[in-house]
């Protein structure tokens, strides 16, 4: 482990914690290529024009589809002293001066050299255009992972030129605060987490200067905004906003406040601590299917969605005096609102906000809070934050989140919305408990009401859908499923349908339900593809069970009933092939389904299904032409675990008696 950079150096080399577009990888040194090449790329760094202060270049170590190439090629003792060398000096006549820090490493016993330049407190920089001293001065800045030259688009010039006086606050002096108010043991707990070779260095003022947590203020080091937020006992006596209130409100009573909560302390437990805590309110639901192990399941808020969004908004918001008010979170019992000040930083806009849109790649606002962050695994990369808060929420079933902030940009609020079934839940339970009084009437009464109010509701709509059918009427049943179609999470609409196929086919609507079941449904997949298929074999349309079962995926191959089916499936298709006199087809469905017979008797089932599994296998063994032993004994082995069904020994009476 380096003993001088603040980062894990395995982390650094595969950009865990850091951005590989704050990562440049080099194979080899030669100052004539070599140099040039890393001394814009410093220079860049230094400019730092994205705010995520500077970055890394790694020479020694190639690269690979924007990895390190490793184990790397190294450097020798001579070329690593030579580098450093060269490197000082040309970094001497950047205009203005500036030195990066230098580490040679060890890595799979061969040295490398790790070039660490920190965002600059005097840029803008200028370096060569060509090799080193030769050619203009350029200002370089880097734009993704490439370094280009910002004075060919006048636009990127300005930026960086309105950047020069201004430091990011959270890398500025912290007024009226001491060295001393940094606690050494939250310094070296972050370094212990990160796994930092620093960790091992005995003086503290050391480990602070190293990690520029401290800057040197006349004859005295004073400690930096971000070194306070993350390592003061209690921020809050610098900074007022520097905490999270929570407030939970009651459900059924409109603006009661049900708990309030205060996290205080380091901003990183600050955010731990507030995480655990919704957590622990979040709702989980988990619902048994007939007849296999598997559940569905949905949790009212997605905890990566809840905590991308917190994360996010603790990331991006001021901290200075003129921004007192704290992170704010509102449960409400169909949404959480999480508010920060102040708004966006100028460049996003609301159209950068909606789903699959791209965030413009403007300065952030706080480079330390975002790189103590990211190294710690709570902040995502660069610009991917909320695009998993939306895939999140997707996955979940939840509807899309929604960001907003008003023209003055003086707030940034996150709105999460409830998993539609969480919010029907409170229905469910009451028209229980008035079935269980014999007041069916109400009972429907109270869904039916709930369902106007949420008919986003996939619980909600399948017991209107049950209901219906259940009073005949089916015109109404096949409304309620436009309706979700319309309205619902395109992810749960093939769980909505195969509701109303279910309960078609026990009504005996079955020319209703096989119609149904034809319909393509772009988002059938996993467990509803296997329910759908099911369903098919119920109606007998064998090719479109089939085509459902591999829609599911991997899900067929956890679930034993399902795997059954599929075998079931592809014998009856060998044997329409076999009449058809289609040979290739009908061995490759034998085989097939071999292959699913056994992997149901690997896995856990009851006895009966295990049964008809291997007399399933029996058959398919005896039309491959598998020897007779092995047939045999899978129908033996099927009479044992189910001696009570006629069909396994007239089969195998049959198939000795050679009349099979």
């Amino acid at each position: 482990m380096s003993a001088i950079l603040p980062v894990n150096l395995d982390a650094l080399l595969y950009c865990r914690g850091v951005e590989s577009e704050r990562v440049e990888f080099k194979a080899s040194w030669d100052p004539s290529t070599t140099g040039p090449q890393v001394l814009k790329t410093i220079c860049a760094f230094a400019n730092d024009y994205h705010n995520l202060n500077g970055g890394y270049v790694v020479i020694g170590v190639g690269e690979r589809d924007g990895r390190a190439a490793l184990p790397p090629s190294g450097l020798s003792a001579e070329e690593v002293e030579a580098a450093q060398r060269w490197i000082r000096g040309q970094c001497n006549r950047l205009d203005p001066s500036y030195q990066p820090i230098l580490s040679p490493e060890t890595v799979a016993g061969r040295i490398i050299l790790v070039v660490w330049a920190p965002a600059s407190e005097v840029k803008p920089h200028r370096a060569p255009d060509v090799g080193a001293g030769a050619g203009p001065r350029r200002y370089w800045i880097r734009l993704g992972s490439e370094t280009v030259d910002a004075e060919r688009r006048g636009d990127l010039l300005r930026g960086l030129i309105q950047q020069t006086a201004r430091v990011p606050w959270d890398d500025r002096r912290a007024h009226d605060a001491q060295v001393g108010d940094l606690r050494e043991t939250k310094v070296r707990e972050y370094l212990r987490d990160v796994e930092s070779g620093l960790l091992d260095e005995p003086d503290e003022r050391a480990v602070y200067r190293r990690m520029r947590l401290t800057m040197r203020v006349n004859d005295h080091e004073a400690p930096r905004n971000a070194g306070l937020l993350f390592f003061a006992r209690d921020p809050v006596e610098w900074y007022r906003g520097a905490k999270i209130e929570v407030v939970q409100f009651a459900a059924d009573r409109a603006g009661d406040v049900q708990e309030e909560r205060t996290f205080r302390g380091a901003l990183v437990d600050q955010l731990r601590d507030c995480l655990n805590y919704l957590e622990n309110l979040s709702t989980y639901h988990l619902q048994k299917q007939p007849d296999r192990s598997q559940v569905r399941g949905w949790v009212s808020y997605p905890m990566p969605a809840l905590r991308e969004t917190l994360v996010n908004a603790v990331y991006h918001r001021g901290y200075d005096v003129d921004q007192p008010e704290p992170t704010k979170v509102y449960l409400f019992p169909s949404r959480v609102r999480i508010i920060s000040y102040p708004g966006p930083v100028p460049g996003i806009e609301a159209r950068h906000l909606l789903p699959n849109a791209e965030v413009a790649p403007v300065p952030a606002r706080n480079r330390r809070i975002g790189e103590f962050l990211k190294e710690l695994g709570l902040a995502e990369g660069r610009l991917s934050g909320l695009r998993k808060v939306f895939q999140a929420m997707e996955a979940n079933g939840s509807q899309p989140p929604r960001f907003d902030f008003d023209e003055q940009r003086t707030y940034f609020q996150a709105t999460l919305p409830a998993h539609p079934e969480y919010t029907a839940l409170s229905a469910l339970r009451d028209a229980a408990h008035l079935r269980a009084l014999g007041d069916d009437r109400e009972a429907f009464r109270r869904i039916e009401s709930a369902w106007a109010t949420n008919p986003a509701s996939a619980v909600l709509a399948s017991e209107m859908i049950r209901a219906y059918v259940k009073s005949g009427e089916i015109e109404h049943a096949e409304e309620v499923l436009e309706t979700f179609e319309a309205q619902g999470p395109e992810s749960a609409v093939s769980h909505v349908a195969n509701t109303l196929i279910d309960v078609l086919l026990e009504a005996g609507e079955e020319n209703k339900a096989r119609k149904l079941l034809r319909q393509n449904r772009p988002a059938l997949f996993g467990q509803d593809a296997i329910d759908a298929a099911i369903l098919a074999r119920r109606v007998r349309d064998s090719r479109a069970a089939h085509r459902y079962f591999e829609r599911a995926g991997d899900a067929v191959y956890a679930d034993p009933r399902a795997l059954l089916e599929f075998a079931q499936t592809k014998l009856w298709l060998a044997s329409e092939a076999h009449r058809q006199r289609q040979g290739d087809s009908n061995r490759r469905f034998l085989t097939e389904a071999r292959g699913l017979l056994e992997r149901v008797i690997q896995l856990d089932a009851s006895p009966a299904r295990h049964a008809w599994a291997w007399r399933e296998l029996a058959r398919a063994l005896h039309w491959l032409q598998a020897p007779i032993r092995e047939v045999e004994d899978a129908y033996r082995r099927a009479i044992e675990l189910l001696p009570d069904e006629p069909r396994f020994v007239r089969e195998l009476e049959g198939l000795r008696s050679g009349r099979r």
